[in-house]
């Protein structure tokens, strides 16, 4: 293993540990977000819940699932600080393992933009942290939805791209190396 590949995985590994420890714990406390007396969830907030509903949810929650939702959040800072890292060394060790150019441009690309995703997962937070105490969402819901959508685009085109180059069997080419195919 090259010296760059190893530092590569054990960045990996200690991102992704990072990842794994604040996940269970965001996950702990996603079970007490009730919201008029109803469930709801950080990829409603996110994604899927119209201004309405979100704004509902918003002023609908208690002090103790406003402060919940806080610490959710400030436990994601900590997820941020693992995960795309993380994404980004998968896609330099998968980059190593690739001979083709183009591939290695791509990989290499797709690591870079996991600060891309980083930055516009920052942004989210802020903006949900100032709505729980002002949720005056306004004509900010649709621009909030674009970079939510593209965080996520960005961060699952990394982590499947190195996933799949990981797991393959091909090994890189090594150019002027000539390699003799047995018949047998």
């Amino acid at each position: 293993m090259p010296p760059s590949s190893s530092r590569w995985k054990k960045l990996f590994l200690f991102c992704l540990g990072l990842a794994i420890g604040t996940a269970f714990c965001m996950k702990w406390i996603e079970s007490s977000f009730y919201s008029n007396n109803e469930l709801f969830t950080i990829i409603g907030l996110e994604l899927f819940y119209t201004e309405e509903k979100l704004v509902s949810v918003l002023k609908g929650m208690d002090a103790h699932v406003k402060s919940l939702l806080r610490s959710h959040l400030h436990f994601d800072f900590a997820f941020m600080a693992g995960i795309f890292p993380a994404i980004a060394a998968a896609c330099m060790m998968a980059r190593e393992k690739i001979g083709h150019a183009g591939g290695r441009r791509l990989l290499f690309i797709l690591a870079a933009l996991q600060t891309v995703a980083w930055g516009f997962d920052i942004l989210e937070n802020c903006q949900l942290l100032t709505w729980i105490d002002k949720p005056d969402i306004g004509e900010r819901l649709s621009m909030f939805h674009f970079i939510v959508a593209s965080k996520w685009i960005i961060a699952l085109a990394g982590a499947i791209a190195a996933i799949l180059v990981l797991l393959s069997k091909r090994r890189p080419k090594i150019p002027g190396k000539i390699e003799i195919k047995s018949l047998f």
